[in-house]
């Protein structure tokens, strides 16, 4: 029998050592590997076998994680492009966003002063200029559609700003096209009349007629009859209401602020804009102002934002 030497002994004892540390790196990758495969960060080829990511990326996040990476990224995605789009539009700043729409709608009641008589014993549609909101936001609308103008869709659109129309058939008839271009981008469109009449100047039938005429015209080229009217130049009487109301009226907005393409109206005393303000604008162009329908709404836009007030749609908050 051979002696065993100090060689041999070195040997058997690195041996071991080596087969120790091998067990060791064999628990610790399949305890890595079971970690991994929980978080659902190890990817694996066709075959099985694990995938090391590509130099210079990260490991793939867990779908919770994932779903906010990317809903983070539409953000910024969003917030960059409304800024290169106020840019290119002349604005002074970006726009700011509103808030999501309450889950319970406030109580829309008429205005003091506002009201005719018999309007609460009969239901009558609310007449109101300010929407009841401790926030910050403003709602804009656009009435008659004299103007119709390609670069305010493409403004509007880009900026992403809610607004409602209040439209007349005499002035839509020749490109109801247009409005339905807006209507794809998600404005409501709402009653203005047939012919803009001055209404408490007519019977209670005729104004049946310039109301329910309308909400015909709208159904029959939009596909939906609207629930919100205008009165022209904000005049009515009990009996405007009542048609109007027969008409399947459910509110009938004015407004707190009269915007221009170079100037603004106030309804109030402090000639300044409020938290739920309702702003009226108009389809307007060169024609009948000293500028652009984009010219006006950069006036507008400026001012609010400056203010720190946001645009929302009247629509999710009656």
């Amino acid at each position: 029998m051979r002696a065993v030497g100090r060689n041999d002994k070195n040997r058997v004892l690195w041996g071991t050592r080596v087969r120790g540390g091998l067990a060791v790196l064999t628990v610790a990758a399949i305890a890595s590997g079971c970690t991994q495969s929980e978080r659902g960060d190890r990817s694996e080829t066709p075959h099985g076998s694990r995938a090391r990511p590509a130099p210079g990326r990260q490991p793939l996040l867990a779908p919770p994680a994932r779903a906010l990476d990317a809903y983070a990224t539409r953000l910024r995605t969003a917030a960059l492009a409304r800024a290169a789009a106020a840019r290119r539009w002349g604005l002074a700043k970006v726009p700011l966003t509103a808030p999501a729409p309450p889950a319970k709608k406030p109580r829309i009641t008429t205005r003091k002063g506002f009201e005719v008589d018999g309007h609460a014993e009969d239901d009558l549609p609310p007449v109101f200029t300010t929407i009841p909101t401790e926030q910050k936001i403003v709602f804009l609308t656009i009435d008659d559609g004299a103007e119709k103008d390609p670069a305010f869709l493409r403004m509007m659109t880009e900026l992403k700003i809610p607004y409602t129309a209040f439209l007349s058939d005499y002035l839509i008839k020749e490109d109801y096209g247009y409005f339905k271009r807006m209507q794809r981008a998600g404005v409501g469109l709402n009653n203005h009349t047939l012919n803009h009449p001055y209404l408490p100047g007519l019977s209670y039938a005729r104004q049946k007629h310039e109301i329910c005429g309308m909400q015909d015209v709208i159904e029959e080229r939009y596909g939906k009859r609207p629930v919100l009217f205008r009165p022209p130049f904000g005049s009515y009487n009990g009996n405007t209401l009542r048609a109007a109301k027969s008409c399947g009226i459910t509110h009938a907005p004015l407004w707190n602020e009269e915007v221009f393409v170079d100037h603004w109206a106030y309804r109030e005393w402090d000639r300044d804009i409020h938290p739920g303000d309702i702003v009226l604008s108009h389809f307007r162009g060169k024609e009948h102002w000293k500028g652009t329908m984009p010219d006006m709404i950069r006036r507008f836009l400026d001012r609010v934002t400056a203010k720190g007030y946001a645009v929302a749609r009247l629509e999710d908050y009656l």
